[in-house]
């Protein structure tokens, strides 16, 4: 009977080590669970002509929720951070009250499209460097998350070379007009050799 309480006893020990282990897994698996990320998409940087009109794109993600998102929008003019515009965003599907820094500046995204999107109006060669999507969410511990979009001014939009392109393709049609050339004269020959040979 005692041996019998021996092993009863080792069985829920390594029930308990087992239940045990599998809690720790799910809470470090719960930790270390990627919270909120936050891009500008897949192209960084955009040129634009002076005096257009651009959309600087940043959208949020989380897979455990937002709650209280604070996000801001600003501009690194030489080191110094120019604030554009900032909001919170109090819960998920619900529109924030943003506030606007600057005077070119537009508020387009929806937060029931995570998109926490700007445009800048009216853009000037001063306008040109790298601006920065930041978002924190409490629910994450406040952990800061950033993404940066690169604008490049320019006085003209420049036209793609297509001169290879025009050379390689002119090439392809040269080599294959001969192919046709030289297959037309060559069941040209054969017709007349086949009438001359079907005469005798």
């Amino acid at each position: 009977m005692a041996s019998l309480d021996r092993s009863v006893s080792g069985w829920v020990r390594s029930g308990d080590l087992l239940h045990t282990g599998l809690i720790i897994a799910l809470l470090l698996g719960v930790w270390t669970v990627g919270g909120l990320e936050v891009t500008t998409g897949k192209v960084s940087s955009i040129e634009a002509m002076n005096g257009s009109t651009v959309l600087l794109p940043c959208t949020y993600s989380s897979c455990i929720g937002i709650q209280r998102l604070y996000f801001n929008w600003h501009f690194n003019n030489n080191g110094t951070m120019v604030k554009y515009c900032e909001a919170v965003i109090p819960s998920e599907d619900v529109e924030p009250r943003v506030k606007v820094l600057h005077e070119r500046v537009e508020f387009v995204g929806s937060s029931k499209n995570s998109n926490i999107s700007i445009l800048l109006w009216n853009i000037t060669f001063d306008d040109e460097g790298d601006y920065i999507c930041f978002a924190k969410n409490p629910k994450e511990k406040n952990r800061n998350h950033s993404a940066v979009f690169t604008l490049i001014v320019v006085d003209q939009m420049k036209e793609d070379d297509n001169t290879l392109t025009v050379f390689i393709v002119s090439v392809l049609g040269g080599v294959i007009g001969l192919v046709i050339i030289v297959m037309v004269i060559k069941a040209v020959v054969l017709h007349f050799l086949r009438k001359g040979n079907e005469k005798k």
